[in-house]
Order: structure tokens, then sequence, then C-alpha cells
């Protein structure tokens, strides 16, 4: 059975300053040539997908619909790579670090989510914020309960939205109403890669939570079925605490790392997505370097549960992917430019310093290389998923005042090159700058700014969520 797909309106024309990237800049030049900056340009959509970009000169006919976007950045749509659907419920809760954080806020939200009406309503909440963030595409944890994945998959596949999940296993050191066994997830699995995997825009991921809550029986399970389901995905946290890895290593003594816990298991490949790793070591490196895994990095939740400080420049010395991930509710916000500027503050205290670039990158073209997907998402190009959001520069009088410093436009202040407006844009810009964000060519989710600009013609059952500015 095939996912629904929403109705597209046939042929869009956006209007406005577009920016994304040709390559990956280097962490700290601000100045990188692969920036691909083109303002005041038309964006033609027709359908699901990017038709062309024409400069404004070549404005396109009347059998397009127009929309006047000037002087708005149009930005690929963020791709969360590691966020908790439930955990909506737990944000912003007071602090513990990571373990007690699982047993005092996490697992009790989690075993709501065992009824199917919480789960539904849960998944329709969550995906409507991550629109209403310009989030388009995410790699999600549910919870262990089936109707919890079941639910996250059959919303996004009404919203055309590219997703990523998998109902979470965890089978030991769990308490009571959120522990599966091995048969029970393996059937739960094999039934929701049958229904949804490969449909639409749905890719389904073995969602190992972490491995101290599965039995080595476990691991062996969702090494199978990775290495038996083409184009799936696996998706765990590894070392983002140290107590955790000291836990780990009591578990499992026979193995060298926590990473390597996971490759003795076959669960490390290029399609794998671990979060955190803040701490690895050289070899651990190697590893992803060798099997094409890729860290999602969670800076806000880094921060926010004291976890550490993850070393971006050694990813890129040993030249594995690095995405860039809220990973609410550890993390404080759904705000893809809020956790960059918290990725900015992690890599200084690091003495390091993180262009908006690569920043940028790191949630957009990048986190779509690393999941293999840049052919369809990240970018702006002719047969890429409109999958795009629309932002105000600034918001707000501080940042309205910041912007037009940027611009040149305060006397005797000199004007400042485009990486100065972005990298302000980044620090003080968040939900309430979007004006409107598309999926596969349809609007999800849309600032109060754009209520003028609404397109004729894209229903579907999806909620217009509005940062009431």
């Amino acid at each position: 059975m095939s996912a629904a797909m929403p109705a597209a309106p046939q042929r869009l024309a956006l209007r406005g300053d577009l920016l994304d990237f040709t390559a990956t800049p280097a962490l700290d030049d601000p100045h990188s040539p692969v920036v691909r900056w083109r303002p005041d340009h038309w964006l033609l959509i027709e359908g699901e997908r990017i038709a062309a970009v024409l400069p404004p000169e070549q404005a396109p006919g009347d059998d397009w619909q127009h929309i006047d976007h000037r002087g708005r950045l149009i930005l690929p749509g963020f791709i969360d790579t590691h966020v908790h659907c439930p955990q909506l419920d737990v944000i912003a809760s007071y602090g513990t670090s990571l373990l007690d954080w699982l047993d005092t806020y996490t697992f009790p939200a989690e075993r709501r989510f065992a009824d199917p009406a919480v789960a539904q309503v849960g998944a329709e909440l969550f995906l409507d914020a991550l629109a209403a963030h310009g989030t388009t595409s995410a790699v999600v944890f549910p919870t262990v309960h089936a109707a919890s994945s079941e639910a996250l998959l059959a919303s996004a596949a009404r919203r055309g939205m590219r997703l990523i999940t998998g109902k979470v296993l965890m089978d030991c050191h769990a308490p009571d109403g959120l522990r599966d066994d091995v048969a029970s997830a393996r059937a739960d699995c094999l039934a929701q890669i049958e229904h949804w995997h490969g449909q639409g825009r749905l890719a389904y991921a073995l969602t190992v939570r972490f491995a101290p809550t599965s039995t080595p029986a476990q691991l062996a399970m969702a090494g199978e079925l990775l290495r038996a389901t083409p184009g799936a995905y696996m998706q765990t946290h590894v070392a983002e605490n140290q107590d955790e890895v000291r836990w780990v290593a009591e578990l499992f003594p026979e193995a060298r790392s926590y990473l390597d816990v996971y490759h003795r298991f076959g669960l490390l490949n290029e399609r794998a997505v671990l979060a955190h790793g803040i701490w690895l070591d050289a070899a651990d490196r190697t590893v992803l370097h060798d099997t094409g895994a890729h860290i999602a990095h969670c800076p806000t939740s880094n921060l926010f549960l004291g976890s550490g400080l993850f070393d971006w420049r050694a990813a890129v010395a040993c030249e594995f992917g690095v995405s860039m991930a809220t990973d609410v509710g550890g993390g404080t916000s759904l705000s893809m430019q809020r956790t960059l500027a918290e990725a900015y503050k992690v890599q200084a205290l690091r003495g390091q310093r993180l262009s908006a670039w690569a920043a940028l990158h790191a949630a957009t073209r990048g986190a779509a290389q690393a999941l293999r997907l840049g052919d369809e998402i990240g970018g702006l190009n002719p047969g890429q998923f409109a999958d795009l959001a629309v932002w105000d520069w600034a918001h707000g009088p501080v940042a309205t005042h910041r912007d037009a410093v940027a611009c040149g436009q305060v006397a005797p202040l000199p004007a400042q090159d485009l990486h100065a407006r972005a990298f302000a844009w980044m620090m003080l810009s968040d939900e309430r700058n979007l004006v409107q964000t598309w999926i596969a060519g349809c609007p999800q989710a849309a600032g109060a700014a754009s209520a003028a600009t609404m397109p004729a013609g894209c229903t579907h059952p999806v909620h217009f969520m509005a940062s009431q500015q």
C-alpha cells in the first residue's frame, strides 16, 4: 500500500533571496566560495519539486502563480537528524544529568505513548511544531510502542514529508511499560518495514535506544534486519555522557569502546545516525570514517545536560559526517537557529570558531549528504523536492537594527559582508522570523507575515501553525 501524498499547486514562482551551498565549507571560513547566494531570484516550483531558478529579469509568465518575498531569505528546509517526538512533554524540565534525566522525565513521558490516541495527538503536534520552526525533514525517535512509530509514519505520509523513524528497541534496564522483547520487537519492525519503508518519502530506522537498554540478542536482531532491508537506517545514541560510557563498559566488557558495541553487532553503515559522539577516541573516529556512519551533533542538549563539548574539528580531520540536531527534549528548542547558535558556543569553548556557513550547511546540504539524500533534499536545485522555508532577516528592534548595520544602512558604520549578516541572523533569529514553510511544494506552517501570500489550491490535512508575532 503506498502512502497518500498531499495535493500540490501546479506552478508557483517565489521571489526572494536564495541561499544554499554547492560543496562543504571549511569550519572557520567566512569567505567560503561554496556559498551560493542568489539575491532577488525566482524559485520555480512545479508540483512537488523545484523546476528552475531564474534571475529577476526573467520573470515567469502568467501561467505561474507569483509569490513576492523580495527582501526575505529563502533557505532549504532544515533537516533535524536527531529529535524525540514524545519529549515535547518534558522539554525545559529542571536539570539532571543524562541517566537521571531518563528516569525522572523521559521514561514517564514515553510510557503515555502506549495509548494510540495519545500517540496520534503527539505525532500531529510534533510534526506541526517542526514545520513551524522551518524544519522539513527529520530523523525521529518515537517510543518502544509500535503505536507511536505508526502514528508518526502515517502523519508524515499525509504531509508528503521526508521522515526516518522506527519503533524504539528496549528489552532491558528500562521500567515497566517501556520494555519489549526480541521476538515482539522483530515482529513489529518487520510489519512496519513492509507497510511503510520506501513508501512515499518514508524510510524505516532500526532504533536502538542506546546500548544499555538492549540485550546482545536484541542488538543482533537489529543488525540482522538492518542488513536485510535495503535503504534502512539505524539510529541510536553514543558516548554522550561519561557516566553512560562507564556503564556501557561494565555491560559490554568485551567491546573496545562504546561505539565498538554497535560495530560488533553490524549496526554501523553509511545510514547509521549516532547522536552526540562527545567521548570518542581516535580509533572510534576511524571506524566512523570507514563505515560511513555519521554523528548528529546536539549542542543545546549537550550544554543543558552538562554532557560535554563535541570536537567538530576532529571529525573534519577524520573525514566523517556531522549533521545538526535539536535533540528535544534534552535539547531546549526545535529552532535550528538556536541550535546553531549553541553549536558556535560549543566550538568557541573548545578554542575554535564555527562560521555561519559551516553551521547552516550541517543543517541543510551536509545533513542531506550524511543521510545519503543529497539528490532529494538540502538544496535549492532543480529536481529536488520543494522543501524550503522563507524567513524574515530580522524580528524585533534589536535584530532589525543589527541587520541594518550589516547592510550598511546605519551611517557612519560601513557595510559588512554577507557572512556578517548571515551570522547575525543565525544568532538572533528563531521561529518568530518564519514567514512560510513548504514541504513537497505545499505550505505546512506560516508566520503571521505570510497571510497575504498563501497560494491557492494547496489543501491537505495539515494544521497551519503560526507564531503570533
